[in-house]
């Protein structure tokens, strides 16, 4: 019987939307389909890294990039024509992959344009409400009508109060064709290493400028404080590893590496990304988070956990790694989940009908 062929596009937004998409890939090969992976730049080279196998299909993203400073809600403001433009060539793309590459069915992570009447399609997202100084309702609704487009929603994190995503997926109505479907992360349980080899590991990650802006403030405090430490810089064009100055610096790692640097590292520097705190949670680390400056999502994600003694949180231009990690003493840590098993059976009958 021919396998299913399900086209899986997370957004090429940092790395956080294609890490998070690891665990569905393997899902979906245990179950007996045959993932066919859509997206670009760095998401796509780090995915062809843990899948060489599979097939791929070059998706572009918005290319939408970070400003050095000022309000970034508002740049995706003035972007916006440019985004819907993007989102209906998305369309069009779309409707001639299935055909081309035999698609039954897609999972696209917060890109808006992989819908269609010809195929059962999923959104994956944690963000269901876009966080912002003011009008958060209107763009719930604004939100929705991308959504609702989709057969239906999944949701990483826990339905209940004790949840990791917040006001994020919890505040508005998720009613209908979401689904909660748990925290995703590509690692597993471990207990703590008695002796970890490095005092601090740095995961740069994020859009451009400010994912060099973020590392030339973490290594330079590093180094005055001469610690012995890892740096994953996230950069996935050029494999290189190196050390200076007590500190190992790896330009990418796979799954497998990232999962050996955590249990190997005493607490982690890094940005408040949701994915990073899903890996976070089930790794057991503790953790300082700075957020990318103007990504509301980010901001809030870090103010919360900084509020529930879970994680310090500085802004970046604030950021101050010694009294960081003397703060970092009186947290308690993230919340600390063991990885379930996910029914994924229930989930993937959709693209049985």
């Amino acid at each position: 019987m021919k396998k299913k062929r399900i086209l899986v596009s997370p957004l090429n937004w940092g790395l956080g939307h294609a890490t998070r998409c690891i665990p569905i890939i393997n899902a979906l090969r245990a179950e007996g389909y045959e993932p066919v992976i859509g997206t670009s730049g760095r998401a796509l080279y780090l995915l062809q890294q843990e899948f060489p196998e599979l097939d791929f299909i070059h998706l572009p993203d918005y290319n939408i990039s970070y400003q050095k400073k000022g309000s970034f809600a508002l740049k995706i403001l003035q972007s916006a024509p440019t985004i819907i433009k993007k989102i209906n060539e998305e369309q069009g793309q779309l409707k001639e992959l299935i055909k081309a590459n035999k698609i039954d069915g897609v999972i696209s992570d917060n890109r808006f344009g992989l819908y269609s009447n010809e195929v059962p399609c999923v959104f994956l997202t944690h963000q269901v409400m876009i966080k912002a100084p003011a009008g958060e309702k209107i763009l719930y609704k604004f939100n929705q009508k991308f959504i609702q487009k989709y057969d239906e929603c999944w949701i990483p994190d826990f339905e209940g109060p004790e949840n990791l995503s917040g006001d994020l997926a919890h505040r508005f109505p998720t009613e209908g064709s979401y689904r909660y479907i748990g925290p995703l992360s590509r690692f597993r349980v471990r207990e703590a290493k008695k002796e970890p080899q490095f005092q601090v590991l740095a995961l740069i990650s994020g859009p451009e400028p400010q994912r060099t802006l973020f590392e030339e403030i973490v290594v330079n405090q590093m180094m005055e404080l001469g610690l012995k430490g890892a740096v994953v810089r996230g950069i996935t064009e050029q494999q290189k590893t190196e050390e200076r100055n007590g500190i190992r610096f790896f330009n990418y790692c796979t799954g497998s590496e990232l999962d050996e640097l955590l249990h190997d590292s005493e607490i982690v520097v890094s940005r408040s990304g949701y994915s990073t705190i899903m890996d976070l949670c089930v790794s057991g680390k503790k953790a300082v988070f700075c957020p990318t400056p103007g990504q509301t999502e980010q901001e809030y994600l870090a103010v919360e956990l900084d509020k529930k003694k879970h994680a310090p949180y500085y802004a970046q231009n604030d950021f101050d790694l010694k009294s960081a990690l003397i703060k970092s003493i009186d947290y308690t840590g993230l919340p600390k989940f063991e990885q379930q098993e996910v029914d994924w059976k229930k989930y993937f009958r959709l693209f049985e009908g």
